[in-house]
């Protein structure tokens, strides 16, 4: 059932993100490797940069998941109810 109030209540699948982020970060390294074996230094590089974008990413991700329920609540913690007065910005 729609609230009308979900972009302040969405949550992020934290978990889901981190392994899509971890995946990244395997064949970003893996890239960067390999183009530099096969003499290509400009694909090396660009690989090299998604490698660290990523990392930094997976770095937040893990920071959120570690901050506790607040950050990551489970399937029991229902959606915050949004605060009464405001107007949702839009």
């Amino acid at each position: 059932m729609r609230t009308g109030n979900e972009p302040m209540t969405a949550r992020s699948p934290l978990r889901l993100r981190c392994g899509l982020a971890a995946f990244g970060l395997v064949w970003a390294i893996a890239g960067t490797v390999l183009f530099a074996a096969a003499g290509h230094p400009g694909w090396a590089i660009a690989c090299g940069v998604l490698a660290a974008v990523t990392a930094v990413d997976l770095g937040v991700v893990i920071r959120h998941i570690r901050q506790g329920p607040h950050y990551q609540p489970g399937r029991d913690v229902p959606p915050y109810a949004p605060v009464k007065g405001e107007k949702p910005e839009r």
